[in-house]
């Protein structure tokens, strides 16, 4: 589904922090949206969380460095991560260029999984429109 100029794919669960989720058995793979990195420019850097590391929702875990811009990613649940992509450290515009698969970030097995339940996906293409519309107002973009 495409939202502007964003991409959000189908099959995909998007949080408030411009992650996404995907369902892997027991496991939940997160990445970062288009939205977040067509506003975040060229990425230069990614801090590669170590693997076993507990997470909680909301808080911070990983940096990214782009050419104008540094910032933390967020959690989108409580758990553990279980595998990271290493291939960041080297290739960071990965998340430029594949962001939903070769730029995927981490694994995590989560506490519930179903706490994904309440995040945006493809079934309600409204509430994605309207997070798109407020993150633009928000960050100045046109």
């Amino acid at each position: 589904m495409k939202v502007g100029k964003y991409e959000f794919p189908e099959g995909y669960s998007f949080d408030k922090y411009h992650g996404w989720v995907k369902k892997d058995g027991d496991v939940l793979v997160m990445g970062v949206t288009d939205m977040f990195q067509q506003m975040a420019g060229e990425i230069i850097f990614v801090e590669v969380p170590a693997v076993g590391r507990r997470i909680d929702e909301g808080q911070p875990f990983a940096s990214i460095e782009s050419g104008k811009w540094v910032g933390r990613l967020k959690a989108p649940v409580n758990g553990e991560i279980i595998d990271a992509n290493i291939d960041l450290s080297d290739y960071p515009y990965l998340l430029n260029e594949n962001p939903y698969d070769e730029g995927w970030v981490i694994k995590i097995r989560p506490d519930n999984i179903a706490d994904i339940d309440e995040f945006m996906s493809d079934d309600n293409s409204d509430e994605i429109s309207k997070f798109v519309e407020e993150e633009e107002i928000k960050n100045n973009i046109q």
